[in-house]
């Protein structure tokens, strides 16, 4: 990896043999900190057992997306330099999950919450077998979005793909990723870097989707003169937030959709970030009116037309959709909102003040119960363990069961949506 910045930490020492005055003391040079902004390459990136993004650097380590540096030896004992790094996903296994692997030249150093693990360091090829040494890069890549729990590694313009539970490799080569200089998974996305620069691909056939590459301190960090907002990114106030959609799939992945875009609720270990809702659901563009998820399925209704995905790491259009609102759902008009609860085979879509319900398990399916709602506008409705709640603007109503929506005293005051919701500030 190229070094832009060399660490120097000279002692001079000079001993004067005078018998008028003593020796003078040692002089230490100051050692300058890199500053990530000046669009350096980093050696390794890797979030955290809490989710924090760790970015290496030359001996030196950041701490999240702002801040200064520190040296890496503050945080990780016995390593100094660090070539590739990555966090491993494997619930299953609490000996192997949520530890942090660091490399350096031909060993691998494992850590949990910043304590080097008994037995390592150790050579690479003890701990990943067929896994080479001196690497450029490493990732995860849990089981969903791979086919099984693996970490994808990187050395020059190979990937070998390693199947944690068989110990197994398979190497690739994937022409439209560059050779990577550090790689990060972040939000189940994935991103080689280059340099300041950085490409998103797909994990297992390594396409490239997008323009790219893009300067990585327009997204990954704080910076003067970049980003959106001149290099402060300001969540909006919660009293600003309309949510046009929010569902939860069978995995428990919960998403909110407002306007393009759309967030991961579930993923505030990691962070919440918007992104456009094509990168996901591609051919959904430019809003939605109601989402619910149903079977590992997951609707989506914009205007009068309904798509139906296949949940998933990569959702996937089941063919012959989009379809006519009247033709999937037995039902005209404009949708504000629609929920499934799980577990339940109705589908309850909401127009102004009126909740209509369809079996989802019938055929054709058709509207078997209208109620009327107290609220005459809702934005978005969630199903979910905890109850149902119904979002109006920046407030919701929380219900314990369906039925209680068409009955006047389960209407409670409305409360606000707050920070550890979703990302908004007070």
């Amino acid at each position: 990896m190229t070094q832009l910045f060399l660490p120097l930490c000279v002692a001079c020492l000079a001993l004067v043999f005078t018998s008028a005055a003593p020796p003078p003391p040692a002089q230490t040079e100051e050692v300058a900190m890199p500053d990530r902004c000046d669009g350096i390459e980093f050696d390794a990136i890797t979030p955290d057992e809490q989710g924090k993004q760790l970015f290496f650097k030359d001996g030196f380590l950041w701490k999240g997306f702002r801040g200064p540096a520190q040296r890496v030896a503050e945080s990780f004992s016995d390593v100094g330099r660090v070539d590739a790094a990555f966090r491993m996903h494997r619930d299953g296994s609490i000996e192997d999950h949520d530890h942090v692997y660091l490399f350096q030249d031909e060993m691998v150093f494992r850590y949990f919450h910043q304590t080097l693990q008994e037995g390592f360091p150790k050579k690479v090829q003890q701990e990943f077998p067929g896994v080479p040494s001196n690497l450029d890069a490493a990732m995860e890549c849990p089981e969903g979005e791979c086919s099984a729990d693996s970490v994808l590694f990187f050395k020059g313009s190979e990937v070998y793909h390693y199947d944690v539970a068989t110990r197994t490799v398979k190497k690739k080569a994937w022409p439209e990723v560059p050779p990577c200089t550090s790689a990060l998974r972040w939000m189940e996305h994935y991103y080689c870097f280059q340099g300041h620069n950085f490409t998103r691909f797909h994990p297992v056939t390594g396409v490239v989707v997008g323009s790219y590459p893009k300067d990585a301190r327009q997204y990954f960090m704080i910076c003067p003169d970049f980003g959106h907002h001149g290099g402060e990114h300001r969540l909006p106030l919660c009293s600003e937030v309309k949510l046009d959609a929010i569902t939860s799939d069978d995995a428990g992945k919960t998403y909110f959709f407002t306007g393009s875009h759309y967030m991961r609720l579930d993923t505030s270990r990691d962070g919440m970030h918007a992104f456009p809702v094509t990168r996901m659901w591609t051919e959904v563009a430019g809003g939605v009116d109601a989402v619910f998820s149903y079977q590992d399925k997951m609707y989506f209704i914009k205007g009068d037309q309904v798509f139906i995905y296949r949940s998933g790491a990569h959702y996937s259009l089941i063919e012959g959709y989009p379809k006519t609102l009247q033709e999937e759902l037995g039902v005209q008009g404009t949708v504000d909102a629609a929920f499934a609860c799980p577990g339940d085979h109705t589908a309850h879509i909401i127009q102004g003040d009126q909740m209509k319900d369809v079996d989802l398990s019938a055929t054709p399916r058709t509207v078997t119960k209208v109620t009327t709602l107290r609220q005459d506008k809702v934005d978005s409705a969630l199903c979910g363990p905890d109850g149902l709640k119904l979002f109006v603007g920046h407030t919701y109503y929380k219900f314990n069961a369906t039925s209680h929506l068409g009955e006047d005293q389960f209407w409670t005051r409305p409360y606000h949506i707050t920070p550890s919701m979703m990302a908004c500030r007070m």
